[in-house]
Formats: C-alpha cells, sequence, structure tokens
C-alpha cells in the first residue's frame, strides 16, 4: 500500500505538468522491455537523480520488473 501511495505522487506529478500521454506512450514503447528498461534506469539513476527525483526513478524502475507494474501504472495515469 505505501508504495501504491509513492507511486501516485509522483504520478499526479507527472499529469499535473502534462506529461501524462508522453509517460503512456513511452510504457506502451517499453512494455516488451520491462526488465531491461528497469535496469537501465537502475543504472543511470545516480546521473539522472539530479533532475528527476531519485524515488520516483527506483519506483518507475521497481514497476517495470514487476509483473503486472505497468499496467498499474497505466491505470494510475488513467485515474482523475
Amino acid at each position: 500500500m505505501g508504495q501504491e501511495i509513492e507511486s501516485q505522487d509522483w504520478i499526479n506529478a507527472v499529469k499535473a505538468r502534462g506529461w501524462g500521454d508522453a509517460l503512456t506512450l513511452a510504457l506502451d514503447a517499453l512494455e516488451p522491455l520491462g526488465p531491461l528498461g528497469a535496469q537501465l534506469l537502475w543504472v543511470t539513476q545516480p546521473v539522472l537523480g539530479l533532475v528527476v527525483n531519485r524515488a520516483a526513478l527506483g519506483d518507475l524502475a521497481q514497476r517495470l520488473e514487476t509483473p503486472g507494474g505497468i499496467a498499474l501504472l497505466r491505470q494510475m495515469l488513467e485515474e482523475d
């Protein structure tokens, strides 16, 4: 439950900036390569963390690795 709240926080921030559609498109493209994309995020997290919230990157990487994680992210993006 705590991870869902953490996910919802950064997803709400993404939607507030108008990047929800872009993230949905990226998830569609990354879905077949989810675990590979997750590993890429883990490796680049120290550098990307200078620009993007590290907790959000870690949560995204974890969701990409988890079965059903991408579907959960899509569901959160579609919620109002």
